[in-house]
C-alpha cells in the first residue's frame, strides 16, 4: 500500500553541511524548502481562484429555484426553533445555510402561514429585506465549504500520489465548472457529496490510525446523511470500507477471529456516531422535536414503507423520506439532446455529466479509474475511491428526476482524487500529458466565468449551446433574472415586454414590468417575448406557437432567450 509505505519511509536528515564533490554546498536541502514554500502558495492559489469565481457567481446571480425554500427554512430554524417547513431535506445543510443568514440578521415575519415556496419569497421580497444582500449572505458559508472541501482533495490525493498529485487533483477540483456553480449556491448538494468524500478519506487514514479517524469517519457520514437523504445509498458502501479499514490495520499477530469482531466493532461504531449526527442536527433546531408539519405528508406502502419505519431518525426524519419516495413516484418531464419525455431515462446522468465536464477532466477521470484499479501500489484506494462514486451515481441514475448533473456533484469530487493519482504511474511522459490536461480544463473553465451553471464542453458546443441539449439547473434554474432586468434596462428601455420565467425570483422585484403571453391572444403579443430556457425546451401549444412566430434577437447568461415579435 503506497501511503504505508510513504509513511514508513526513514526522514532523510538535513544536509546543508556536507559538500558534494566540487567543494559547494548541496543544493538539494534548498530545492526542498523551495518546494515546501511553493506547495502552499499553490494551493492558496488554486482555492483563491475558485472562491473568486464562486464569490462573482454568488453576487451576480439571483435565487435558484431551490435557495428561496432552504433560506427561508434556515430563518424559520433560526428565529421560531421549530420543524416545520422542507421535511424532504434534514436540517443539517439548512443550518449551515443559516450561519450566513443569522449574520445578514433579516426581518423575519413570524404570523407568516405559506407554504415553504411561499415562505423563501416572502422572506427575500416581502418582509422589507434586500434580496441580493441575504442572499449573499446565505451563499457564502456554503461557498467556505466548498473550500475546505478542496484541501480534503487535495490531502486525500497527497497521501496517494505526493504533493504534485495533490496539487493536479485539487486543479481539476477547483476547475470544475458543476463543483464552482453549485458550491456558489445556498443549497444542499455539494456539501452532501463533500461530507460522504471526508468520511472516505478518514476511513482511508483509519487503515493506520483506526481509533482517531474511525469514529471522525462516522460523524462526516452523518453529516452526509443529516444534509441529504440521497446519502443513506452510500451507507452499505461505507460500513464495508470501515470494515476493511480496521482489518487492515490490525496488528499481524492478531488471531483472525478477533480482528473481524473488531471490523464489524469499527463499523458499528461508524453507524452509531452517524445516527447521533442526525438526531443531534434536529435536536440543535428544536430540542423538544416538535414535528407539526405545514405540509401533507403522503403515505407509503410496502418495501418503502418498511424501510421508512426501520430508519433509527427522528419523525421528522422518517416523513421527509416519505416525501421523497412520492416524488419518485410523480411523472416528471425530461429534455435531454433535444429530445421531451416524460419520467426518467437511465442514462440521462452519464450523458449529462459528458455534455457537463470539460474534455481535459474526462480524460483523467478515465485515466484515474483505470490507474487505481492496474497500478499495484494504487489498488488498496480503488474500492475507497470507487466504489462511493458508482453505487451513489448508479442510485441516482435510478432516481426519477432528470433535472441535472447536481445530483451526481460526487462524481467531479472523487474522481479529481483518481485523476491525481494517474501521477502515481511512473512513465517520464505521464506529468506532461496531465499538466497539459490539467491546463486544458483550467482554460475551459476560465472561458466560461462566470456563467458556470450552463457550461458545456467545446465537443458540445460550449455553455451557448448547453440548452439544445439539456434543461432545468444545467442550464436555466432561474438565476439570471438580476442580468435579464440590466440588459433590459441597458438596451430594450421603454418597450413592452412578454415574460415566461422559470425561477423563484420575482421579476417586479428587480424592476422588470412584464405580462405573461400565455394569458391573452397571440395577436396582442407585440414587442420583446422573454422567455427562459427550460420554457423553451418544454414549450407547448400557445407558448410553442410565440416562439415559432418570433426572431431570436438576444440571449441572456446563456439562459434566457430574447425574441422579437
Amino acid at each position: 500500500m503506497m501511503a504505508l509505505e510513504q509513511h514508513s519511509a526513514p526522514a532523510q536528515p538535513a544536509r546543508d553541511d556536507v559538500p558534494d564533490a566540487s567543494g559547494a554546498p548541496d543544493a538539494r536541502p534548498r530545492r526542498k524548502w523551495g518546494k515546501r514554500r511553493l506547495v502552499p502558495l499553490l494551493v492558496v492559489v488554486l482555492l483563491g481562484q475558485m472562491a473568486v469565481a464562486m464569490l462573482t457567481t454568488a453576487v451576480q446571480q439571483t435565487p435558484t429555484i431551490d435557495e428561496p425554500v432552504y433560506v427561508g427554512t434556515a430563518a424559520e430554524y433560526l428565529h421560531e426553533q421549530r420543524l416545520r417547513h422542507n421535511p424532504e431535506h434534514p436540517p443539517l445543510g439548512k443550518l449551515v445555510i443559516g450561519v450566513g443568514v443569522a449574520l445578514a440578521d433579516p426581518h423575519v415575519d413570524r404570523s407568516f402561514t405559506g407554504d415553504q415556496g411561499q415562505l423563501g419569497r416572502h422572506l427575500l421580497y416581502e418582509s422589507g429585506n434586500d434580496p441580493g444582500r441575504l442572499m449573499l449572505f446565505a451563499r457564502v458559508p456554503v461557498i467556505v465549504l466548498t473550500l475546505l472541501f478542496g484541501l480534503v482533495v487535495f490531502a486525500f490525493t497527497c497521501e496517494l500520489a505526493g504533493s504534485v498529485g495533490g496539487l493536479a487533483a485539487l486543479g481539476l477540483y477547483a476547475f470544475s465548472p458543476d463543483v464552482i456553480a453549485h458550491g456558489s449556491l445556498a443549497t444542499l448538494d455539494v456539501p452532501a457529496a463533500g461530507f460522504v468524500l471526508t468520511s472516505v478519506w478518514l476511513l482511508w487514514r483509519a487503515r493506520r490510525r483506526p481509533r482517531l479517524h474511525v469514529p471522525l469517519a462516522g460523524v462526516a457520514l452523518g453529516a452526509a446523511l443529516a444534509t441529504k437523504m440521497s446519502m443513506l445509498a452510500a451507507v452499505p458502501v461505507l460500513l464495508a470500507l470501515t470494515a476493511l479499514s480496521v482489518w487492515c490495520a490490525r496488528p499481524p499477530a492478531e488471531p483472525r477471529r478477533r480482528a473481524l469482531v473488531h471490523a464489524v466493532a469499527g463499523a458499528g461504531v461508524v453507524a452509531l456516531a452517524a445516527v447521533a449526527v442526525v438526531w443531534a442536527s434536529y435536536l440543535v433546531v428544536d430540542p423538544r422535536l416538535r414535528w407539526a408539519p405545514e405540509q401533507p405528508i403522503p403515505v407509503v406502502h410496502g418495501l418503502r414503507s418498511a424501510a421508512v419505519e426501520l430508519l433509527p431518525f427522528p419523525e421528522a426524519y422518517r416523513d421527509g423520506m416519505r416525501v421523497q419516495f412520492a416524488f419518485e413516484n410523480y411523472p416528471w418531464q425530461g429534455f435531454l439532446f433535444g429530445r421531451l419525455y416524460t419520467g426518467s431515462l437511465w442514462y440521462y446522468l452519464p450523458a449529462a455529466l459528458l455534455v457537463k465536464t470539460p474534455l481535459g477532466l474526462l480524460a483523467l477521470w478515465a485515466a484515474g479509474a483505470v490507474a487505481s484499479v492496474a497500478v499495484r501500489r494504487l489498488r488498496p484506494v480503488a474500492p475507497y475511491l470507487l466504489a462511493p462514486t458508482a453505487v451513489l451515481l448508479a442510485a441516482a441514475m435510478l432516481g426519477s428526476r432528470d433535472f441535472g448533473t447536481r445530483y451526481a456533484v460526487f462524481v467531479p469530487m472523487f474522481l479529481a482524487v483518481a485523476g491525481g493519482c494517474v501521477l502515481a504511474v511512473r512513465r517520464r511522459w505521464v506529468p506532461v500529458a496531465v499538466g497539459v490536461l490539467v491546463l486544458f480544463v483550467a482554460v475551459s473553465s476560465l472561458r466560461t466565468y462566470p456563467y458556470y451553471l450552463p457550461y458545456s464542453n467545446e465537443a458540445f458546443g460550449g455553455p451557448a449551446k448547453t440548452h439544445l441539449r439539456l434543461h432545468d439547473s444545467n442550464v436555466d434554474w432561474g438565476q439570471d433574472l438580476g442580468r435579464l432586468a440590466d440588459r433590459l434596462r441597458e438596451r430594450y428601455r421603454d418597450e413592452r415586454i412578454w415574460l415566461v420565467y422559470k425561477g423563484s425570483g420575482v421579476p417586479s422585484a428587480y424592476g422588470i414590468r412584464a405580462a405573461d403571453p400565455r394569458k391573452v391572444p397571440a395577436g396582442e403579443v407585440r414587442g420583446l417575448l422573454v422567455v427562459s430556457d427550460s420554457s423553451v425546451a418544454k414549450a407547448t401549444g400557445r407558448l410553442a406557437e410565440l416562439i415559432d412566430s418570433s426572431r431570436p434577437i438576444d440571449t441572456v447568461g446563456h439562459s434566457i432567450t430574447i425574441y422579437r415579435r
